[in-house]
């Protein structure tokens, strides 16, 4: 399938309709893709320097974990809850006003954050900085989709692949560095000055489109009223169970039932009732988008479960800093970058099938060393797995999100990123959960079994026994993982998605 130009406001256009060679990378789409990965990487770093600066919170404000424990909870809730919105916002008013009311939100809540003056402010700006920050990552994938075309797509997702993965590894180092030697109130103002360079750059390279042309969609409210909530409430209940360390608590269960059952029948509302779904879930009859989901859920707990497990098994085991934490995960940057590098292009050429597979296994393989790893660790070999599970991590998104717009109509582009971001967060969400619950009991067991005063290597072993869990995740998403297509051909569509008209 020829992906055409778009012929609305929702997206950006002139970089994928230019006469001459469809597959070169021109300094328009270079500079468009510049200014939309420097509002993804503050979203991303952000989330990660605030869990350096918890401890930091709670002793300022004098208050318990619990409580301050909300400031990550808060803004992971609002996230969730405004993705869904993303599509119809980007329909309604089209690609460029959507960034820059996200944007401005974003950078309200930040200002507001920093000066906030005790636990309960600074929670309710979190929540605002949420709802800003939650548009930005959907919005970013989908423009970078229609402005690349499917000749470009693989090159374009390993672009905005670099804010979601170097997130985790840079933020706790930056988060350190601010608040150790300024201030916890500087991990919110250093977005100011980064939103503002943002707001200029996009304002003028981003095409704003004809405002005449743009979709005027209602906006579905019933599904707003079923997916957000439903969504907040199955990340609460996670979010939970890892304070809790099981999953039958009744601070558990209460969120996680309600929430299946609003998405259980958000589901039917989609498939069945809604003629303009806020989220089409008949994009999941493309084998290539329902095939890239399961690889992104499944991963996704692999992945963010493995960044807990790691950062945790330097801090409580070996008594690093949460600054020199974050840096030994740097080598898993540099494995990062170098398969960044390489997958886009790879994608573009080989197909996305098996590069995500040799992901996985990479994936795995570096993961293995920490299972095996005890008291007495050798820094070098751990960092040497982490350069080889970085590599995996960046073999396995850019050929995923590339996979899972090939055959979609321009029209799906946005929605379907807002999809995709909700796959990726509760995956990443419910691994977390996962690895906090079993690693929880795996340490009680080893307390219990040395009377209360277990070994090194006994804590190590129970961190160990943790990570053959994020190995399993990982081999798990293989499976959907060789339902990728093997190629990205624009000629090769994919005739079980749906087109323009079964969108609304």
């Amino acid at each position: 399938m020829t992906v055409p130009a778009p012929s609305d406001a929702s997206v950006p256009d002139g970089t994928a309709t230019e006469s001459g060679d469809s597959s070169r990378i021109t300094p328009e789409l270079l500079k468009l893709a510049g200014v939309i990965m420097l509002g993804a990487i503050m979203v991303q770093l952000d989330a990660t320097m605030v869990n350096v600066a918890i401890d930091t919170l709670r002793q300022s404000f004098d208050v318990t974990v619990s409580t301050i424990q909300w400031v990550s909870t808060g803004y992971l809730l609002a996230m969730a809850i405004v993705i869904p919105l993303t599509g119809w916002a980007v329909d309604r008013f089209g690609a460029r006003a959507t960034w820059t009311f996200s944007l401005c939100a974003f950078l309200g809540g930040s200002v507001l954050c920093g000066i906030a003056w005790s636990a309960e402010s600074l929670i309710a700006f979190r929540v605002l900085q949420g709802l800003g920050g939650g548009m930005i990552l959907p919005l970013a994938q989908a423009i970078l989709a229609v402005a690349a075309g499917p000749q470009r797509l693989g090159r374009m997702m390993s672009a905005i692949g670099v804010p979601a993965m170097l997130g985790p590894v840079l933020g706790p180092v930056l988060g350190g560095v601010l608040v150790d030697q300024l201030s916890w109130r500087w991990i919110f103002y250093i977005n100011v000055p980064i939103c503002l360079v943002a707001l200029a750059l996009s304002w003028r390279i981003m095409p704003a489109g004809d405002p005449e042309t743009a979709e005027r969609k209602g906006l579905d409210k019933l599904g707003l009223l079923l997916l957000s909530p439903g969504c907040a409430a199955v990340v609460y209940g996670l979010s939970e169970a890892g304070q809790h360390g099981s999953f039958t608590a009744r601070e558990v269960l209460i969120p996680l039932v309600a929430g299946v059952v609003l998405l259980a029948a958000f589901a039917w509302h989609s498939l069945w009732t809604s003629t303009e779904p806020i989220i089409d879930l008949r994009l999941l009859r493309s084998r290539n988008f329902s095939a890239s989901s399961g690889v992104l859920f499944v991963f996704g707990m692999a992945m963010f479960g493995a960044i807990f497990l790691t950062s945790l098994l330097y801090q409580q085991v070996h008594g690093d800093s949460a600054m020199r934490a974050g840096l030994l995960l740097a080598p898993q940057g540099l494995g990062l970058a170098v398969a960044l590098l390489l997958a886009g292009p790879l994608t573009d050429k080989v197909g996305p099938r098996w590069i995500a597979v040799t992901g996985l296994v990479l994936a795995a393989a570096g993961t293995i060393p920490f299972c095996l790893a005890r008291g007495d660790v050798n820094q070098l070999i751990l960092g040497g797995a982490l350069v080889v599970r970085g590599a995996g991590l960046g073999a396995i998104l850019v050929p995923c999100m590339a996979a899972a717009y090939s055959g979609l109509a321009n029209q799906a582009f946005t929605r379907a990123s807002s999809a995709l971001r909700i796959f990726q967060q509760l995956g990443g969400s419910f691994g977390v959960a996962v690895i906090a619950v079993i690693l929880q009991r795996r340490v009680t067991d080893a307390y219990t079994g040395a009377a209360g005063h277990p070994t090194l290597d006994q804590v190590a072993g129970a961190y160990g026994d943790t990570f053959w869990w994020a190995v399993a995740f990982t081999v798990a998403a293989i499976v959907p993982a060789l339902l990728l297509p093997r190629t990205l051909r624009s000629d090769a569509a994919d005739e079980s998605a749906p087109r323009p008209a079964a969108m609304g």
